[in-house]
């Protein structure tokens, strides 16, 4: 009985050795899963929150680099900008797929004279792990106590202070021209759906007019 007891308890702690030696591939793994069918073609439904159409690109009051920024200009290509308000870059896998996917296309919107900048609620240095890791070469910006995702009226109000996901944002896209003008948004109600890279950049070349 004591054998097989050591035996079993030998077997867990093995199995137990394994998984945390293999945490980082198991947890990928599981993220793939889990986000496998979270690209969508379009904006199909009525969720629309955030700035009007038509209406000035309000400030903002993140932070970047070590400083405060309140302006997207210095991030804007000369066609327009691409402004995705996301949830987490270290908990969210669909946040992290979704600026992975981005980044897989980035080239392609550079091409097309659209900036591309992101924005979520972590701490910075938490951002820059994944920034390392997975070579984001777009700007990640660190919302400040949720004063830009108030301003632009995306904060998610499921969550209050003291939630640790207080300061979230309802994610999505908000397609900005060369004069501020709010032209284009998409946001879907689903958290679990983004819409692909490739027909965001197809939605933003045509509400900012470019052939």
């Amino acid at each position: 009985m004591k054998k097989a007891l050591l035996i079993g308890l030998c077997a867990l702690l093995t199995a137990a050795a394994l998984l945390y030696l293999f945490r980082e591939p198991v947890k990928q793994a599981l993220y793939a899963r889990i986000t496998a069918d979270m690209f969508v073609a379009g904006d199909s439904d009525a969720f629309d929150p955030g700035p009007a159409l038509g209406s000035q690109f309000p400030g903002l009051r993140a932070s970047y680099q070590g400083r405060e920024v309140t302006l997207l200009d210095e991030f804007a290509g000369k066609n327009g900008t691409v402004f995705i308000a996301s949830r987490s870059l270290d908990w969210c896998p669909y946040c992290m797929r979704q600026l992975i996917q981005l980044q897989d296309n980035a080239a392609a919107f550079a091409a097309a004279g659209i900036g591309l900048v992101a924005i979520t609620y972590d701490e910075p240095r938490l951002q820059q792990a994944f920034i390392d890791r997975f070579g984001i070469t777009f700007p990640v910006l660190s919302d400040i106590n949720a004063l830009s995702f108030k301003t632009l009226g995306i904060l998610n109000e499921d969550y209050q202070r003291g939630d640790s996901r207080y300061g979230i944002p309802h994610p999505g896209m908000i397609v900005v021209n060369p004069d501020g003008e709010v032209v284009g948004k998409l946001f879907l109600e689903a958290y679990s759906s983004r819409v692909d890279s490739r027909a965001a950049l197809a939605f933003a070349k045509e509400v900012l007019g470019i052939q």
